[in-house]
This record gives structure tokens, sequence and C-alpha cells, in this order.
């Protein structure tokens, strides 16, 4: 890339920085709340994009929420119980960096909870989602996806660079040992939980820049009112996009 490439890039992503806060200033004027999600592959870049999204958004306003393991107690409760108090109130926004689509996902391949239990989540999610919006909540839900090849490049810095070692996680060897048992888990989620009024939007995230700067614009066009979005490009198909059946063969999602 280009030096006058990555001053573009900068400019772009400057500007898609600025429209969220414009849209977060109208948002937190009309009451409006707003809860992003964000799933993906382990080492998929979640963590840096929700930085760059958040980088300049109000700190009172905004809260990301990375829940631990549940508690025995928590395990006992209703599966969604323990995320709806994290839910956003008026003029908030909540990023969930993972989220109760845990069930859809790590818990069933590594273990963590029975296939009833999977099934039962993959049933009655949709209905939760759908009482969220029609209680007035902007729910958007974004699926990062990453190549097996830099999957496990991101997984050795975590090994190897000391700034990176908080993010190291037992779990790690899994993502690479059991992609395929992944991959299976993710196709059957986002065809199950795929609903109208809480669609999945998939993001090709190897590059890191294109991917955060692309993440920027689509939460420009779905948060901000349009005299604010239309001054922000859209993003780019190639790397943001619609969830469709057709992408799980095709080649836009890992496999």
């Amino acid at each position: 890339m280009s030096k006058s490439d990555k001053s573009d890039d900068l400019n772009d992503l400057e500007q898609a920085q600025l429209a969220l806060v414009r849209a977060q200033q109208r948002a937190m004027e009309s009451g409006a709340k707003v809860l992003i999600i964000f799933e993906g592959r382990d080492a998929a870049g979640k963590d840096g994009t929700i930085r760059r999204v958040i980088e300049h958004l109000s700190v009172r306003a905004t809260r990301v929420i990375a829940l631990p393991k549940p508690s025995d107690r928590e395990r006992s409760q209703w599966y969604f119980q323990r995320y709806v108090g994290h839910l956003p109130a008026a003029g908030e926004v909540v990023i969930l960096n993972r989220s109760w689509y845990n069930r859809g996902g790590v818990e069933p391949v590594m273990g963590f909870c029975t296939p009833e239990e999977h099934e039962n989540f993959l049933r009655d999610v949709s209905t939760f989602e759908a009482m969220l919006v029609e209680s007035g909540l902007v729910v958007v839900k974004l699926w990062l996806d990453v190549s097996k090849k830099e999957q496990a490049k991101r997984l050795e810095e975590r090994r190897t660079d000391p700034l990176k070692v908080l993010k190291s996680s037992p779990l790690d060897a899994a993502a690479q040992s059991k992609w395929d048992d992944y991959t299976k888990a993710r196709d059957e989620m986002l065809k199950r939980t795929h609903a109208p009024r809480t669609p999945w939007v998939c993001v090709r995230n190897d590059d890191k820049t294109e991917g955060r700067l692309n993440v920027l614009r689509y939460l420009v066009n779905a948060m901000a009112p349009k005299d604010i979005a239309k001054k922000i490009k859209d993003p780019d198909p190639k790397v943001v996009f619609p969830f469709e059946i057709e992408a799980l063969t095709d080649g836009r999602l890992e496999r």
C-alpha cells in the first residue's frame, strides 16, 4: 500500500469516526438504545475493531461488555439472564464482545453445554432478539471471520509477544485443532439465527485495517440519520456483506 493509499484510509477512518460521534450525539438526544454484538473466530480482530469503534465515543454513554465464564449460580439461571442487566438504556450504546452466541459456537464445540442446551438456544435466540427490537433496541450483529492461516499467525503472536500475552487463552490451541468443528457450528448458527429483524452481517478480517474501516462505515449506515450517513462511503461489499446461505460455500466465509 502506498503512502497516498494509507493517508486516504486514515482520512476515511477519521471521517467515519466523526460520523459515528455525531450519530451518538443524535442517539443521546433522542434516547435511542443501540446494542452491537461482535462475534467471530478466535483472533478474528474483535478487540482491535471495538477499540476503533469506541475511540472517540462518549465514555458515559458507551459500554463494552466482555463477560467471563458463568459462575455456578449463573449456570443455573435462564441462559439469557446474565446479559439482560447489561442491555442499553436510553441514549446508550452497548457493545458485547462475545455474547449469548457463545452457546452457538465455543460451548458446543468445547463440550461446555449439552446438545439439548445448544438446540434450545438456536430455537429461542431469534425470539429473544425480536423482543429486544420490539422494546425499542437497535440490534446490530457482526460476525468477524479470518482464514485458518491468518488465525495461526495471530495466535502465535499472542504466545510470543509480551504485549499480547493477556489476549492468550487456554482455548487458543483448540481454535486450530478444532477448526472444522468451529466451522460446522458457525454455519449452523448463522443459518438458524439470521432473521429479518436481527440479521447477521459478515466481515472478512484478514486485513485488519480494511476490516476496521469498513465496520465503521457499516455502523454509521446502520446507526446514523440519513443526513450524517450520506457523507460516508458504503462499506466495501468484499469486506462487509449481509449473511446469505451461499456465503457458506462460495468462499466469502473461510472454511
